[in-house]
């Protein structure tokens, strides 16, 4: 029997070619492995630098982009009014082309919070159902940072919107085990869930050229211990700054963090407040400048603060774990993600305040190539059993059509 195409809306804050985030990564990733399974995806999502909608084909991917305001590197603010407006300004420049053009399925990406009312337009304008890739616990993260008031305005306000954007979902999946039965217990089964773990597509890896960066920032003979991604308030970038202070004393290992976020200037400051010859920040790179970093770093960093009451599972992971990186973290007590790489031996995750373990399991790993390469060869087999693109299409697709 002949496939049925399928066109696919995929609806996201961020994406190809300006983003250098996970995010925009993995769901670029799912439009071409749609794509390759004979369906049609149209990806929609906002973009600042533009006052008219803007269409572009990216690897064959036709992308709807929109007129917003900023969402990323702004004041937090400025921030919640212009992402309140996401599902407003989408609809007003592509709504046109929705009417016109058959959507068989919705599939839109949290976060952010505020795409529910998008997505219940296009269901009920096409009568077809949606899925919702939920990775984020906002606002609860915020709450329990402390940077909103628990039942205040601003929470009220933000659980609104929560409440549209999981009410406008037929499927809701969500990153880890551990996170689907605290979603499930909340919400007492009223929304249909399911786990989809973080996805990577790792074929063509080996064609990717390797970063010059070694020769540039004179790091030949020394190993590198890379951060790549959002450097804000959920990652708790001071955990890790304090292990840079406690590696501070090997000559042979150096830091090196590349992203965007809210906490890069404590990050910029407490390298030059504790006089760190040791670690180097970048600014946002391009995803093909930022592949080919992963080729020349030997270990992979992440963080999650302490104080987070959800279990994420940070997608860059995904990118240490398909160039064979062993990595290297602290996550939340009872974060899934710690069973799961300590469990498949792909490196050493500790809970959030553990410093002496984590700076002993940096040690080892500085010292030991063999130890290195051993578990970035399991990092990368944990890849293949759980987390390829095309298992998390399938599961998406089956979803939406079945």
């Amino acid at each position: 029997m002949e496939k049925i195409l399928m066109r696919i809306a995929l609806i996201c804050d961020d994406y190809l070619p300006d983003s250098t985030r996970v995010s925009a990564k993995m769901m670029h990733e799912l439009a071409c492995e749609l794509l390759e399974k004979g369906h049609e995806p149209i990806v929609i999502c906002p973009c600042n630098k533009i006052q008219t909608l803007e269409i572009l084909n990216l690897d064959g991917v036709v992308v709807y982009k929109f007129p917003n305001g900023a969402i990323k590197n702004v004041s937090k603010i400025s921030r919640a009014i212009n992402e309140s407006m996401l599902s407003f300004n989408a609809w007003r420049f592509i709504g046109k082309y929705i009417r016109e053009t058959k959507i068989d399925g919705v599939v839109y990406y949290s976060p952010s919070i505020f795409f529910g009312k998008l997505a219940n337009k296009i269901k009920e304008n096409w009568h077809c159902k949606s899925y919702l890739i939920l990775r984020d616990s906002f606002p609860q993260w915020l709450v329990d940072q402390g940077i909103i008031k628990e039942g205040g305005l601003a929470e009220r306000y933000f659980r609104y919107f929560e409440q549209i954007n999981y009410d406008a979902a037929d499927y809701i999946g969500l990153m880890s085990d551990r996170n689907k039965d605290i979603f499930i217990n909340k919400y007492q089964n009223k929304y249909k869930v399911q786990t989809l773990f973080n996805w990577a597509d790792f074929k063509g890896i080996d064609n990717i050229p390797s970063a010059t960066l070694r020769s540039k920032l004179a790091l030949q003979n020394k190993v590198i211990f890379f951060y790549g991604g959002n450097i804000g308030h959920a990652q708790d970038m001071m955990n890790l700054m304090r292990l840079v202070r406690s590696a501070s004393y090997r000559d042979d290992v150096h830091f090196l963090l590349i992203g965007q976020g809210d906490e890069v200037s404590l990050v910029k400051q407490f390298i030059i407040d504790n006089s760190l010859k040791n670690c180097t920040y970048l600014p946002s790179i391009t995803q093909s400048e930022f592949k080919s970093v992963l080729k020349i770093v030997d270990v992979g960093l992440f963080s999650l603060a302490k104080n987070h009451t959800v279990h994420n599972f940070p997608g860059k992971l995904l990118g240490y774990m398909a160039n064979k990186l062993p990595i290297l973290g602290s996550v939340n007590a009872s974060n899934d993600v710690m069973e799961i790489i300590n469990g498949a031996k792909a490196g050493f995750v500790f809970v959030n305040g553990n410093d002496e373990a984590l700076l002993n399991a940096a040690i080892n790993l500085a010292d030991d190539t063999q130890l290195r390469k051993n578990l970035g060869c399991n990092a990368y087999s944990l890849l293949q059993e759980k987390f390829s693109v095309e298992m998390a299409a399938e599961k998406i697709l089956s979803s939406l059509f079945s």
